[in-house]
């Protein structure tokens, strides 16, 4: 049996122990990247991949293909249809990133509260050396503990930053999901966004939640609000967001994820002269302990598969008998 890891280069970087992985078929190939998908898999029983697409004719045209292994846990670049029609397993990895992302969360909440960019900035302009006192108050300084932390998607991450927040004497507000009755738990998105002093996204990116945060929404906050994102870029208008930090509309924004990534379009978010805005690379997940266990987590998703147990497994939507009966089932292991 082979494997083929098409993109192995956006989770290592010959930082990870690849024993656990390497261990599980007998033949891998693992490529930095990959260009010519569908020569790479011809030949593969098993494939993973964190982001290169495979699409319904990809999948169809990979025979000895049984097993897809997505090292991440969205799925929206696999076609599950395809994948169901052909009796293809996909398989993702869920949970790794909870720690790195939660740390992340308050490495841009904590620098955006306490303003640390901007003292940064001013020590290294001299500001502070020629200063009549023993310390510089030119940048407010806001402590979490009593803030109102406003989480949008209440599902692993959100509950993990939940927790930590608390640990940090904030109180919590939950948004209420669109288009579900009410739950006392969970407040309307509205006020959430008018009562949180600092919100932070945690949903998936769906077609519900596409541009959730818009013009609307970044009028209903508060002026001393600070907004996070470390779930998808299209959750919240991009254009949007940079005008209301320009007029001094919200206070700040952290954000690590764009709508187009990498960004070789451009966006408004990458003004430099934007205030109190801190953007990174999409690394939240990135912490090194939690990309050795998405490596250890796909092996052990191979693993299981190969024992006839699949663990992980991502079902597509119902099909209609008229596209179940098209299936071009593969042969099992």
């Amino acid at each position: 049996m082979r494997g083929v890891f098409l993109d192995l280069e956006s989770v290592d970087r010959n930082d990870l122990d690849l024993q656990s992985l390497e261990s599980t078929l007998p033949e891998w190939s693992l490529l930095k990247k990959t260009g010519d998908v569908a020569r790479a898999i011809r030949s593969a029983d098993i494939v993973v991949t964190n982001k290169i697409r495979l699409d319904r004719d990809t999948l169809l045209a990979a025979e000895r293909l049984k097993l897809v292994c997505i090292a991440a846990t969205g799925t929206n670049n696999i076609d599950l249809i395809a994948a169901r029609e052909t009796n293809i397993t996909v398989c993702n990895v869920r949970a790794y990133a909870t720690a790195s992302v939660v740390e992340h969360v308050f490495t841009l909440m904590l620098n955006l509260a306490r303003n640390l960019h901007n003292y940064r900035d001013a020590v290294n302009h001299g500001a502070w050396q020629n200063a009549d006192g023993f310390c510089l108050l030119d940048y407010p300084v806001r402590e979490l503990n009593g803030q109102t932390l406003g989480i949008i998607g209440y599902g692993e991450l959100g509950k993990a930053v939940a927790t930590t927040a608390r640990a940090f004497g904030m109180h919590i507000l939950v948004a209420q999901r669109p288009g579900t009755p009410p739950d006392p738990k969970r407040v309307p998105l509205d006020r959430l966004l008018s009562e949180s002093g600092i919100i932070s996204v945690h949903c998936p990116l769906t077609d519900s939640t596409r541009n959730l945060i818009d013009h609307r929404e970044l009028a209903l906050m508060r002026r001393d609000a600070i907004l996070i994102n470390t779930a998808r870029g299209g959750i919240i208008n991009e254009m949007a967001l940079s005008d209301a930090l320009r007029n001094g509309r919200i206070a700040g924004a952290g954000i690590d994820v764009l709508s187009e990534e990498p960004p070789r379009n451009g966006s408004p978010l990458l003004d430099t002269s934007l205030p109190n805005l801190i953007v990174t690379p999409h690394i939240a997940w990135a912490g090194i302990n939690a990309r050795q266990t998405l490596i250890n987590e796909i092996a052990a998703n191979i693993q299981a598969f190969l024992a006839g147990a699949p663990r992980n497994v991502v079902q597509a939507q119902a099909l209609s008998g008229s596209r179940e009966n098209t299936c071009h089932p593969r042969q099992s292991i």
